[in-house]
């Protein structure tokens, strides 16, 4: 499928989602949220799903103007809360859904909508120039796309706090020593390093690696006891998997695992 916004390559089980307007330094109008979404809905046989952005940002942010002809422009608290409700949080909220792992490539700023979406993933790797940017203060808006649930989670409230009321860069190797992020390379290895764990993450058993996204992200919100109940029950789902059968098998044989993904 073609898209206005981002390109879309599926190969090897992984999915590769580019933001592609360069140009505007990735700038998130509410369209191509929409198009990242039907790229989620149409995943084929992808078992892991890898975004990047094209150029020298992995996202600056909402796209304030949007496109005069399709009327999305979001400037105006009435705008913000539509293109929020109508676009920006329903993928939030696929990319929470899926069964299956995402990894983030972030090249560059991550700011705003697009710091949230960066860190939307099991994995964010970033490079050395990335950073991670909570901008609205500088602006008088309010942080969105899930920060204020996601960023206390990561970092804890202080840093979360500084981050979303001072408004301030937070550079690759900082997050990582924060645990903001999953790690952080040099630049020129971050595709690299993203690809083969794509790689690895797609060869992986993937309904157990979907249950585990899901039960962790629940835990969030759960007690003990409904913590063990849904290990449970995502261990019978799994347990009668394909891959737990394989996984048994080689055990057994003493070789390698040659997960399907089934």
């Amino acid at each position: 499928m073609t898209y206005e916004t981002i390109k879309v390559d599926i190969a090897d089980n992984i999915a590769t989602i580019t933001l592609n307007s360069p140009e505007r330094l990735n700038a998130m109008a509410p369209a191509m949220a929409d198009e990242i979404g039907d790229a989620l809905d149409n995943l084929g046989d992808a078992r892991c799903v890898l975004i990047t952005g094209e150029g020298r940002a992995f996202c600056s942010g909402a796209d304030l103007s949007g496109r005069a002809d399709t009327g999305q422009s979001i400037s105006g608290g009435q705008g913000a809360y539509r293109a929020l409700t109508r676009s920006y949080n329903p993928l939030m909220m696929k990319l929470a859904k899926l069964p299956i792992p995402v990894i983030t490539a972030v090249n560059g700023p991550a700011a705003g909508v697009g710091c949230s979406l960066g860190l939307a993933s099991d994995f964010t790797i970033a490079g050395k120039s990335a950073y991670f940017l909570q901008a609205f203060v500088n602006i008088g808006l309010v942080p969105d796309g899930g920060a204020s649930w996601m960023l206390a989670r990561l970092v804890g409230k202080a840093r979360a706090t500084e981050m979303m009321l001072l408004g301030e860069k937070i550079g690759g190797e900082k997050a990582a020593e924060w645990g903001l992020v999953y790690k952080c390379v040099e630049d020129n290895a971050l595709m690299d390093e993203a690809k083969a764990l794509a790689k690895r993450l797609a060869g992986g058993p993937t309904v157990a690696l979907g249950i585990m996204r899901q039960n962790l992200a629940n835990a969030l919100e759960q007690d003990y006891a409904s913590a063990l109940r849904g290990e449970a029950e995502g261990q019978r789902i799994a347990g009668d998997s394909g891959d737990a059968r394989e996984g048994a098998i080689a055990f057994l044989q003493k070789r390698k695992a040659e997960f399907k993904g089934e």
